[in-house]
């Protein structure tokens, strides 16, 4: 089994196969769940990941309700850019693409094929754009420097 650089509370796969990509200075909080073994899981620069979130780039749904007569696994690559905060308990589900510096909260559900611009700020169930942020990162950047 992969030894988790990030976190060793962590279950992250699909790296052995080459499907999972998690580029430099990524957070993986404890207890996530991040498999990639059945399509490309692309992780951003700079992403956090906080704990008990779920990246999830299949689902079982038709084999399980078909009894396996039906005996696939639906699966579609997942893309989460640069400088992206993912809250605790979050869900990202098959096909989501999130734009980069965005934020997911706590708690958010992006259901399948969500496609979250960049600058966004996502909440609920399911995940919905609430607001744009890129005004308040520019306020950050300027007036918050250290």
């Amino acid at each position: 089994m992969y030894n988790n650089m990030y976190n060793s509370l962590a279950w992250i796969r699909g790296i052995e196969s080459g499907n999972t990509k998690i580029s430099e200075n990524v957070w993986i909080g404890p207890f996530c769940v991040i498999d990639g073994e059945y399509d490309k899981l692309t992780i951003g620069r700079g992403v956090n990941v906080s704990s008990g979130t779920q990246i999830i780039t299949h689902d079982t749904v038709k084999r399980c309700l078909t009894g396996k007569l039906l005996d696939i696994i639906e699966h579609s690559p997942i893309l989460i850019e640069d400088f992206v905060y993912i809250g605790a308990n979050a869900v990202i589900l098959k096909g989501c693409i999130i734009g980069h510096h965005s934020v997911i909260a706590a708690g958010a559900v992006l259901k399948e094929n969500s496609i979250i611009p960049p600058f966004s700020l996502v909440a609920g169930v399911p995940g919905k754009v609430k607001k744009n942020i890129e005004n308040s990162y520019r306020n950050w950047i300027e007036n918050d420097k250290i």
